[in-house]
């Protein structure tokens, strides 16, 4: 299991919310097999989240797609986004 972790601020989250539901049919086929999001306490526009992936090849590409720069593009994300994966300990 490989777990991506992203955090980026947005312009505005429940616009930002609103692009990144749209794209929950899409996220099985890129193989995602779990996600959640979280903001922060202070700026509530500070997302921090994460995506689970069988292995790092289906995270890479994820972090890669269209789809999902396509979806940050629209979304308002601010600046690049922080992108980082991991495996359990």
């Amino acid at each position: 299991m490989v777990r991506m972790f992203f955090r980026h601020d947005v312009s505005d989250y429940d616009s930002w919310r609103k692009v990144y539901d749209s794209i929950d049919a899409d996220r099985p086929s890129a193989g995602v097999t779990g996600h959640a999001v979280y903001r922060g306490t202070d700026d509530g526009n500070d997302v921090t989240g994460w995506h689970d992936f069988g292995t790092a090849e289906q995270a890479q590409a994820f972090a890669a797609s269209p789809l999902l720069h396509d979806a940050m593009k629209n979304a308002g994300v601010v600046g690049a986004p922080q992108i980082w994966f991991t495996t359990p300990a």
